[in-house]
C-alpha cells in the first residue's frame, strides 16, 4: 500500500480542557507509560460522570531541551470543566495559539512518520516549535489502518 503524502496546516487552535496524570518518560517509552497513567484518569471520570464529554484521549508532551533528555508527558482525556485534583489525576489544559496540525491515519507504531513530517514541514518554512505538541486520539476503529490520530505541535 502506498503511504499518503502528511499534510500540514496552520490552524489556530483553543485550549482544551484535560483530566491528565503527569509522567516523566524517557524517549521512545512513551507505549510503555501512557496505559496505567490513563487508567488513573478513566477512573476519576467514572467517578464523576458530569466531567465526561465525548471527549477524546489526548496526550499532551512538554519538549525537552536537551536532546535524549526525559520527556515531560501529560497523559489526559479531554473535560468538561476544571476539578479538584484527586491523587495523581490533576486539571490542566493544552495551549492556545498558532498550530502546525497533521492528521495520522493509521497504526500508532507509524505516528513516528507524522510527527517527522511536521518537524521537516517546520524546517521547511522556517517555523519554530513552541516546545509543546498533543496527540488527539480518534476513537478506535477495527481496523487500525483506518484509525485517525491528529498530531498539533504549538509554534512559537
Amino acid at each position: 500500500m502506498k503511504e499518503m503524502p502528511v499534510s500540514v496546516d496552520v490552524q489556530t487552535v483553543h485550549p482544551r480542557k484535560l483530566a491528565a496524570v503527569r509522567r516523566e518518560v524517557a524517549p521512545g517509552a512513551v507505549a510503555s507509560a501512557w496505559g496505567p497513567a490513563l487508567d488513573k484518569v478513566w477512573e476519576l471520570i467514572r467517578g464523576q460522570p458530569s466531567l465526561r464529554t465525548d471527549g477524546h484521549n489526548i496526550f499532551l508532551y512538554h519538549h525537552p531541551t536537551q536532546p535524549g533528555a526525559p520527556i515531560v508527558c501529560d497523559f489526559g482525556v479531554e473535560v468538561t470543566r476544571t476539578f479538584e485534583n484527586a491523587g495523581e489525576v490533576y486539571a490542566t489544559a493544552t495551549p492556545g495559539g498558532e498550530a502546525a496540525i497533521a492528521v495520522h491515519r493509521g497504526p500508532y507504531h507509524r505516528m513516528k512518520d507524522t510527527h517527522d513530517a511536521i518537524r521537516n514541514w517546520m524546517a521547511a518554512n522556517g517555523r519554530e516549535s513552541a516546545g509543546l505538541s498533543w496527540e488527539i486520539y480518534g476513537d478506535p476503529t477495527p481496523d487500525p489502518a483506518e484509525t485517525e490520530t491528529t498530531i498539533v505541535y504549538l509554534l512559537k
